[in-house]
């Protein structure tokens, strides 16, 4: 398969050295195009206001990799690369392997995320990955489970575009308890902005939150699938694999607002 990988984390990221190697390992196609520097919690942004730059990098990735360092965001590299640089579209888009968790409502920050899902975006089925720990470098597990997902997907396509959101606990491959097919959780921070004055007695902010609580959200939809939260899952240690779409319309609402009859709303 022709596959195309990127991150948040940059390119001397060793979550995505091990993603591309591997896969490149077992014969894949691989091209890599990510972010020159880290990028984290961009989300889906992209640069409007400035020129984008992109360059070949060597010596970081296996020989057979042909690896570019873009100075946008995430998504700003899926887009370019699938615009600009390849020749031919791939089968796949890929992000991670990310330092860190990308749980519940996490996503929405993500550029991880974001950058898999810019290839779901352009009709091209993707998957985020992401290691449970920002200070682990274990990544050997993580990337071969990469390739047996992958393998699983080049030999049983995916029957409808979507998102893989995928996760994986940081503890040795013997505690695994399997994996699991989860639901997105919610996930509530008590966000702190610490004020600070630099040497130059200017005062500046430095966000710090930390998780104050998951909420199980009432989808009933979801609910009635019996399924867990990706949030839920690997605190049992379990690897999560979450479809995500990028239609964000609240379907169960719609009939409600209908009701409002907006027509009269001046009266």
């Amino acid at each position: 398969m022709k596959i195309l990988v990127s991150n948040d984390d940059g390119i001397f990221a060793e979550g995505i050295r091990s993603l591309a190697n591997s896969l490149a390992a077992v014969g894949h196609e691989v091209v890599v195009v990510c972010p020159d520097k880290e990028r984290s919690a961009t989300g889906h942004g992209l640069t409007l206001h400035q020129p984008i730059r992109a360059e070949i990098v060597k010596s970081i990735f296996d020989d057979s990799i042909i690896a570019w360092a873009c100075s946008g965001t995430p998504a700003d590299c899926v887009k370019l690369a699938l615009f600009g640089l390849l020749e031919t579209q791939p089968d796949l888009v890929l992000a991670g392997i990310n330092h860190g968790p990308n749980l519940g409502t996490d996503i929405l920050y993500s550029g991880t995320v974001s950058a898999a899902m810019e290839g779901a975006v352009q009709n091209i089925p993707g998957i985020a990955f992401s290691l449970g720990s920002y200070t682990s470098r274990e990544f050997e597990f993580a990337a071969r489970f990469a390739q047996s997902l992958v393998q699983k997907i080049e030999s049983q396509p995916l029957e409808n575009l979507m998102l893989l959101n995928v996760n994986i606990p940081a503890v040795e491959e013997q505690e695994i308890a399997g994996v699991k097919i989860t639901r997105q959780g919610i996930r509530r921070y008590i966000d702190v902005f610490e004020k600070r004055v630099d040497p130059r007695g200017k005062t500046y902010y430095w966000l710090a939150g930390e998780v104050q609580e998951d909420v199980e959200e009432t989808d009933d939809q979801l609910l009635a699938a019996n399924l867990p939260t990706d949030v839920q899952a690997i605190r049992e240690k379990y690897i999560t694999i979450t479809p995500l779409q990028y239609n964000l319309t609240c379907g169960r609402q719609l009939s409600y607002l209908e009701n409002w009859q907006i027509d009269n709303f001046s009266e």
